[in-house]
C-alpha cells in the first residue's frame, strides 16, 4: 500500500481559512433574502400609521388609528416571529394576546395601553436598518468582492491601455477576497442582532415570561401529581387490597378447619376476619378518595352518579360538549363533593340543582340550594381552602347567599393548563 499522498499547502491553507469561518445554515441567506421586503412592508405600516395617526389625534378618527396601528403591528410581529422560526429555526415564545373587550371605545383604550403592541411597533422601525445590513451581507458584500477580483485580474492580464497597472490594482485581489472571507462573519452578525431584537421587542416581557415558566412548572407539578396518586391507588388496589384479600380467604379457611369445640380459636380467627374486612372497606374508602371511580368515565358521569348517591334530591343539568384535562375534572368533583357536603351539613336545603357546562376552555359548575342561606366565604365551612384550592388552577369561586337563601355557589375552571 502507497504512501498517503501530502496536501498541497495551497489545500492546507484553505483549510485553515474555513475552520475560522462560521458556519451558515442556508435559511440565513433566505432570511436575509426574504427578510427586506417583510421589513420594507412594515415600515410602510409604521410610517403611515404614525403619521396618519399623529395628524388626526385632534379629531375622532385618530386614536382608533393609532390602535390599528398597534394591533397590526402584533400581527406583523407574529410573521416575523414566523419567518424567524422556519428560516432560523428561532423560537420566540408568543406575548399574552390583549384582553379581550367589548364596544369600540374599550377596544381602542385597550390597544392604546398595550405595552407588546408598541413595542412591536418599534421593532418595525428598527427593523428596516437591520434588514438591509443583511441584505448588503448576503448579496452586497458577495457582489463587491467578486467585482474587485474580477476586475483586477481581468487588468493584470489584458492591460487594455496597455500600461501596466498600478499597486492599487494589484491590492485590490487580497482586498476582494477579505471582503468574501467578511461576508459569512457580516452575515451572522446582522443574524444575531435580528434575532436578539426579535427577543427583546417581539417576546413577552420579564415579568410575562417569568408568569410562563412558573404556569408551565405549575402545570407539570400537578401533571405528576395527578400521576402519582394514580399510581398510588393503582399499588394500593393492586397490591395491599389483593393481600389483605388473600388474608381474609385463609383466615375463612382457618375458620372452616379449626375444630368446633376450641370455642378460643374459632373467637380469635373470627375477630380477625371482621378486622380483616373492615380494613378492606376503609382501604377501599381510601382508594376512592384518591382516584374516584366514578371519574374513570369522565366528569360527566361523575357528577352524575353524584346526584344520584347524594342525601338531597339534586336537578342536574348539564352541557359539557368539551372534555376537562384529568387534573382539571379532579379538582372540579372534589370542590362539587365539598359544596354538596355543606349544603347537607349546613344550609337546611331541601333540594338543589347543579348546572355543568365546559365550552369555549371554560367549565363552569354552579351548585345552587333552596336553603337559610348566609353563608359566606370563611365562615368556617371549608370555603375559603377551596377557593385556594381552585386559585392553583387559575380557577374561581364565588358566592352568593343572602339571608333566608337562596344560595348559589359558582366554580370557573380552565378545561386546560
Amino acid at each position: 500500500m502507497g504512501a498517503a499522498a501530502t496536501p498541497a499547502p495551497a489545500d492546507i491553507a484553505w483549510n485553515r481559512t474555513a475552520r475560522l469561518l462560521p458556519r451558515l445554515r442556508p435559511g440565513e441567506f433566505g432570511f436575509a433574502l426574504l427578510g427586506f421586503p417583510v421589513a420594507l412592508l412594515g415600515l410602510v405600516l409604521a410610517v403611515i400609521g404614525a403619521y396618519a395617526g399623529g395628524l388626526l389625534t385632534l379629531t375622532v378618527v385618530g386614536m382608533p388609528v393609532l390602535a390599528a396601528e398597534v394591533r397590526a403591528a402584533r400581527l406583523a410581529g407574529r410573521l416575523h416571529r414566523g419567518l424567524m422560526r422556519s428560516l432560523l429555526d428561532v423560537r420566540i415564545e408568543p406575548p399574552a394576546p390583549i384582553e379581550p373587550s367589548h364596544g369600540v371605545i374599550a377596544w381602542v383604550r385597550a390597544s392604546l395601553a398595550d405595552p407588546i403592541g408598541w413595542r412591536a411597533v418599534g421593532y418595525l422601525f428598527l427593523r428596516f436598518p437591520l434588514a438591509v445590513l443583511g441584505l448588503l451581507s448576503a448579496v452586497g458584500l458577495p457582489v463587491l468582492g467578486g467585482l474587485m477580483i474580477g476586475m483586477s485580474v481581468w487588468l493584470l492580464m489584458a492591460r487594455p491601455d496597455g500600461r501596466p497597472p498600478g499597486w492599487l490594482t494589484a491590492l485590490a485581489i487580497p482586498a476582494g477576497l477579505l471582503v468574501l472571507v467578511a461576508t459569512p462573519w457580516a452575515l451572522r452578525g446582522t443574524t444575531v442582532l435580528n434575532v436578539w431584537m426579535a427577543r427583546l421587542l417581539l417576546g413577552p416581557s420579564r415579568a410575562q415570561q417569568e408568569l410562563t415558566d412558573l404556569r408551565r412548572a405549575r402545570n407539570n407539578m400537578i401533571a405528576e401529581h395527578t400521576r402519582s396518586l394514580r399510581q398510588i391507588e393503582q399499588d394500593l388496589h393492586d397490591g395491599t387490597q389483593a393481600q389483605l384479600v388473600a388474608i381474609a380467604i385463609t383466615l375463612a379457611l382457618v375458620a372452616d378447619s379449626v375444630s368446633p369445640d376450641d370455642e378460643r380459636v374459632r373467637k380469635l380467627v373470627g375477630r380477625a376476619r371482621e378486622q380483616t374486612d373492615h380494613t378492606i372497606a376503609e382501604l377501599r374508602r381510601l382508594i376512592n378518595g384518591i382516584d374516584p371511580t366514578a371519574l374513570q368515565d369522565g366528569l360527566p358521569a361523575a357528577l352524575r352518579t353524584l346526584s344520584e348517591d347524594a342525601a338531597l334530591p339534586i336537578e342536574l343539568s348539564m352541557r359539557m360538549p368539551e372534555r376537562a384535562q384529568a387534573g382539571i375534572e379532579r379538582i372540579a368533583y372534589f370542590c362539587v363533593v365539598e359544596l354538596l357536603t355543606n349544603v347537607v351539613k349546613h344550609s337546611g336545603a331541601n333540594r338543589v340543582r347543579l348546572d355543568a357546562s365546559a365550552e369555549g376552555g371554560q367549565l363552569r359548575i354552579i351548585v345552587t340550594d333552596d336553603g337559610r342561606g348566609g353563608a359566606r366565604i370563611g365562615g368556617g365551612t371549608g370555603l375559603a381552602g377551596l377557593r385556594e384550592r381552585l386559585a392553583a388552577v387559575d380557577g374561581t369561586l364565588t358566592l352568593d347567599s343572602p339571608p333566608g337563601g337562596p344560595t348559589r355557589a359558582e366554580i370557573r375552571l380552565p378545561t386546560s393548563i
